[in-house]
């Protein structure tokens, strides 16, 4: 697809609304991903349009949804620049999606911003790919660092979505930093996004007997093998990523994950102004809803972006691509980011607890 296509023209007119594309899952199995970004988007699209928009042009937003479907992905970022002539996209949050759409992205000059997808994979598709989140070296390290050093686990297994990208880095990097520190992996087992029965890796794993169990995978899967889990007698702590940070989450474990910990990119609860006003102004639009950390990263990609259109003067794609990768210190919800020489933002991450239907801050984590 787009093999030997010239860039699309942007129209490099003043007076018209700048046209910015959003391909998110709004449906499939991580529908709530897709459904949180696009109210942190949403959110910081109407502030900004409220203040006059950028250099006197209104924001207007073009979205697709991509139904959960790396392919899908592919056919969504096609439309929204030949068809919308977009000169800047925000998406995704799976890796694996962000994957498929990048390339296309890269070949016709348009700067794609992903919220959320951390493996490091995304970013080295090419010059016009950024991302606002962390990347799965450090998760990983995060996570490991905090089941020796913290919860003094010696014993950990690993259970790995291998259908996703996101989940296959995060397991590696995991492993690689628990077992420097001394730790030991003593069961690795597997599952495919969609599997509705983990009862046999699940059994397998419990004869390794673990302190902790590590699962880097997405909520749609997570609460149901820890409900399985919890069955078969299983009663050691789980481990997880960002990937965990849904509503459903808790819906699909029941009380299954009670006690459990995953690292994010944000929490609520932190006492940072910059939070608290996002966490304002968020409930004050949807209705009471607290913002997860999608929601976040999705207000902390919009603004990026705006903030790099206003410093180009311009809103031609190349000259927002070299905005973006000179964005130092840009005062986000989800930290301070800048963006580094590999499009990549460097920032901390939190570890949470799930506490009944709540994720509790634990710590916070410095790169």
């Amino acid at each position: 697809m787009f093999a030997g296509c010239k860039p699309a023209q942007r129209q490099a007119g003043t007076s018209q609304a700048i046209p910015v594309g959003v391909y998110l899952s709004f449906t499939g199995s991580t529908a709530t991903f897709g459904e949180s970004t696009f109210k942190g988007i949403q959110l910081a699209v109407e502030e900004i349009n409220a203040k006059g928009g950028i250099n006197g042009r209104q924001i207007e937003i073009h979205k697709e949804d991509d139904r959960s479907d790396a392919q899908e992905a592919r056919s969504a970022v096609t439309k929204l620049i030949q068809r919308d002539k977009v000169v800047a996209v925000i998406g995704e949050v799976a890796s694996s999606r962000s994957l498929a759409a990048a390339p296309i992205c890269q070949e016709n000059r348009i700067p794609m911003i992903s919220p959320s997808s951390t493996n490091p994979k995304v970013t080295q598709v090419g010059d016009y790919i950024f991302r606002v989140c962390f990347i799965d070296p450090f998760q990983g390290t995060v996570v490991a660092t905090f089941a020796y050093q913290t919860l003094k686990v010696r014993r950990a297994a690993i259970l790995t979505d291998v259908k996703n990208d996101y989940s296959v880095g995060l397991a590696q990097y995991f492993k690689e930093t628990f077992t420097r520190l001394g730790g030991q992996i003593v069961a690795e087992k597997s599952y495919s996004e969609g599997d509705p029965d983990f009862r046999a890796q699940l059994t397998a794993i419990k004869a390794a007997n673990p302190e902790v169990i590590f699962v880097p995978g997405y909520y749609s899967e997570v609460g149901t093998i820890a409900r399985q889990a919890r069955e078969l007698g299983i009663t050691v702590p789980f481990l997880g990523g960002d990937g965990w940070d849904s509503p459903k989450l808790v819906e699909g474990a029941g009380d299954a994950l009670e006690g459990s910990y995953f690292s994010n990119h944000y929490s609520h609860e932190s006492t940072d102004p910059v939070v608290q006003e996002f966490v304002r102004k968020f409930k004050a639009r949807y209705n009471g809803e607290v913002p997860d950390a999608l929601a976040a990263l999705g207000y902390d990609a919009a603004n990026i972006l705006f903030d790099a259109i206003k410093r180009a003067g311009s809103a031609e794609p190349s000259k927002i691509r070299d905005a973006l990768a000179q964005t130092k210190d840009f005062p986000g919800v989800t930290g301070k980011i800048t963006i580094d020489e590999q499009r990549n933002a460097r920032k901390p991450a939190v570890i949470l607890q799930v506490r009944g239907k709540e994720f509790k801050y634990v710590q916070t984590i410095q790169p």
